[in-house]
């Protein structure tokens, strides 16, 4: 190292923090504002950016999700608490467009979609991101728990230290580029508790501010009153019908139910437990039958981001663990490669209640890298 060379700083640039730009993604929650406000408070040139991602009207009077107007409200405060600027854009054009239609169609369709990695992907990590190499920033940190680490190809992504909180699911679909101008500064955290510690201790006003369960343009968690919104006419009525060709009842709509849904199906009085596991969108029917028709154990997949050092398809198979769903463990899978972009994967054990429009997440058999994943389809 030159005598005049700077020691690498903790976002890993080789210059003092106060001549180092960082753009940080406030939804004005406790994790993001506890990352901007402690890059500001480490001397930091931090710059704090709040999307507005739907209808402002709304936003305002709404509270308990990412995108209300209370938060843009918090995200201000805090950037008034620590001294930074903090800007608002308006991208809920970009966010109806790359976020809200798709999630409205992949339900008329029969599919589960996860809005949330759409977000991610073409909204805050494409959009936000190059908004921040605009503003000269050196880049660009969020409050996800989730780690960025050095490799010896470049920088990795990893699972969080704390499993409860880990967002790795939701994160597959950040490509190699991005990794490299992102940062997580909270993925190294052992408890959630440790965040709220840092809120209070920088006198945030969001140190016990409930976390967001709902998707934010999905209040109080109704997707079909926000899909008949969006679709009028989608919730026609319909048949539920066994596999056996019974007709056992009606709905009001299949957006009403998912792939693996037993509850609330109104069929009561059978002598067997039935779950829906097959939604037929053009004859508007809810296939309903046992348990073990939901067991699978070949999902096909197709964009998929992969994370390896080696190109994807330069194997005949991977063997990696995969994620389904965000809340189940990672399961052994051979993942066979049919081109860059699509794969099939068998799974070793069977899982019950696969669903097209749901994610699949690769990780290390063993460790904590994530190795990308793709999206599940009906094949």
């Amino acid at each position: 190292m030159a005598l005049d060379a700077h020691p690498v700083n903790t976002l890993g640039f080789a210059k003092p923090p106060a001549e180092t730009r960082v753009i940080v993604a406030m939804s004005g929650g406790v994790d993001s504002s506890v990352v901007a406000a402690e890059l500001a408070a480490e001397g930091y040139d931090v710059v704090g950016i709040t999307l507005q991602l739907y209808d402002h009207g709304a936003a305002l009077a709404k509270k308990g999700a990412c995108c209300a107007g209370r938060d843009i409200h918090d995200a201000r405060r805090v950037a008034e608490t620590m001294g930074f600027p903090h800007y608002v854009l308006d991208y809920e054009d970009t966010f109806r467009a790359s976020v809200i239609d798709e999630f409205a169609d992949s339900y008329l369709a029969g599919a589960t979609p996860v809005p949330c990695i759409r977000c991610n992907e073409r909204v805050k990590f494409r959009d936000l991101l190059e908004t921040a190499k605009d503003l000269d920033a050196d880049c660009m940190a969020t409050g996800h728990y989730i780690r960025r680490a050095a490799g010896a190809r470049g920088p990795e992504l990893h699972r969080a230290a704390d499993p409860e909180r880990d967002q790795s699911y939701f994160l597959f679909s950040t490509t190699p580029d991005q990794l490299d101008y992102l940062r997580f500064p909270l993925g190294g955290l052992a408890t959630k508790a440790e965040t709220r510690a840092l809120a209070a201790k920088h006198g945030l006003s969001v140190a016990d501010k409930p976390d967001s369960q709902d998707i934010c343009f999905v209040p109080n968690g109704n997707y079909a009153a926000v899909i008949e919104k969006l679709r009028p006419g989608a919730a026609d009525p319909g048949e539920i019908v066994h596999v056996d060709g019974r007709v056992l009842g009606a709905h009001g709509g299949v957006i009403h139910y998912t792939v693996g849904q037993r509850r609330g199906l109104g069929i009561g009085g059978l002598d067997e437990p039935l779950y829906v596991v097959k939604l037929d969108v053009a004859a508007r029917r809810v296939v309903v039958g046992p348990k073990e028709m939901l067991s699978t154990r070949t999902v096909p997949v197709r964009e998929v981001n992969w994370l390896g050092d080696a190109p994807f398809a330069s194997r005949p198979e991977w063997h990696l663990g995969v994620k389904v769903r965000s809340t189940r463990p990672p399961r052994e899978a051979m993942i066979r490669p049919l081109s860059d972009t699509e794969a099939e994967v068998e799974l070793i054990v069977p899982e019950e209640g696969v669903a097209p429009g749901q994610a699949c997440v690769f990780y290390a058999p063993e460790g904590s890298r994530v190795f990308g994943g793709g999206w599940i389809h009906k094949g």
